[in-house]
């Protein structure tokens, strides 16, 4: 019988307990925003405290260090109430407001926020790439319920 092999791309046994998510899928404006979003996000799946660490991280620096995130309450109810960044910790805030249920407001400081749209992660790719495209576009005008609501609609289809 051949001896046991760590799989491919698996951690080693003293780390069994380190996991790191792959990078966000995530969209910004490439610029300023002349919408009420800045972008979308996709996560993998619905526990913030292993997706907000890769969000975080898939920013680019110079847009300041998030301190704080504001979440749908309905979304994220079992999240922690901070999360461990590298290098720092972040305070998550829950929402109540129904027109904040699928976003996520990033607060980075004296640089500013960034309002995302939040896909859900069951969300089928081809549906989820049109939102992240749609939500990044600096000119869209629509909230974040709107452009879901256009999506369950096929967008206009």
């Amino acid at each position: 019988m051949d001896s046991p092999t760590t799989p491919a791309g698996s951690t080693p046994p003293g780390d069994a307990h380190t996991y790191t998510m792959p990078l966000s899928r995530l969209s910004l404006t490439p610029e300023a925003s002349h919408g009420p979003l800045d972008g979308a996000w996709w996560p993998r799946c619905d526990a913030l405290e292993l997706e907000l660490p890769a969000l975080v991280g898939s920013l680019d620096p110079g847009h300041g260090t998030v301190t704080r995130v504001t979440v749908g309450a309905a979304t994220w109810a079992d999240s922690p109430r901070t999360i461990s960044a590298p290098d720092h910790v972040i305070e998550v805030v829950l929402t109540y407001a129904a027109d904040e249920e699928h976003t996520i407001t990033l607060d980075c400081g004296t640089v500013g926020q960034w309002e995302l749209l939040v896909i859900p992660p069951e969300e089928p790719v081809r549906t989820a790439e049109r939102l992240l495209t749609a939500a990044a576009d600096p000119w869209n005008s629509l909230s974040a319920q709107r452009i879901l609501a256009r999506a369950e609609d096929g967008f206009g289809r």
